[in-house]
């Protein structure tokens, strides 16, 4: 796989990842590990929570995210996040549904200190199978520039 530089990110460019099952028993196992509130961890209680049922932890869905994101976005040279803001869950995610990853390259700025890197801005939505938004956030992240000498008339003859 061919690396992606800040200079390869397009804005407006959309990337979609293939869709993943969310299995119950591994939800229910995470839930029990790292959020053990009822509607997330015992089945039998959550059937009389708001939720009518079981549902995934935020951060569970987040974790999700993360999996599908890097299936399409791995090869970005990515420094580090620096952060996340407007950070939603508008629909809960149950066993059985199956989600997918989308993000959308929203703006590109320079650094103000260090050339060799851009700033990237990301939205990112986790969709249900029914095309719900699960998750939404945006993310700042800082990405490596290409290096000095990089023949980029070959990437974009690769694409």
């Amino acid at each position: 796989m061919t690396a992606r530089y800040f200079e390869d990110l397009r804005e407006g460019q959309v990337a979609l990842s293939r869709p993943l099952l969310i299995d119950k028993d591994e939800l229910l196992q995470w839930a029990r590990r790292y959020d053990p509130q009822y509607f997330h961890a015992d089945e039998q209680a959550a059937k009389h929570s708001v939720f009518g049922g079981l549902v995934a932890p935020g951060i569970f869905t987040a974790a999700i995210w993360r999996q599908l994101d890097h299936s399409v976005n791995g090869d970005v040279r990515y420094v580090c996040g620096t952060g996340w803001d407007r950070v939603r869950w508008p629909h809960p995610v149950r066993p059985g549904d199956q989600l997918r990853a989308r993000s959308t390259v929203l703006k590109k700025t320079n650094h103000w200190r260090n050339p060799r890197w851009g700033k990237a801005l990301y939205g990112y939505e986790l969709l249900n199978q029914h095309d719900k938004v699960v998750m939404s956030f945006r993310s700042h992240n800082l990405v490596e520039r290409q290096p000095p000498g990089r023949d980029t008339r070959k990437r974009l003859t690769d694409e």
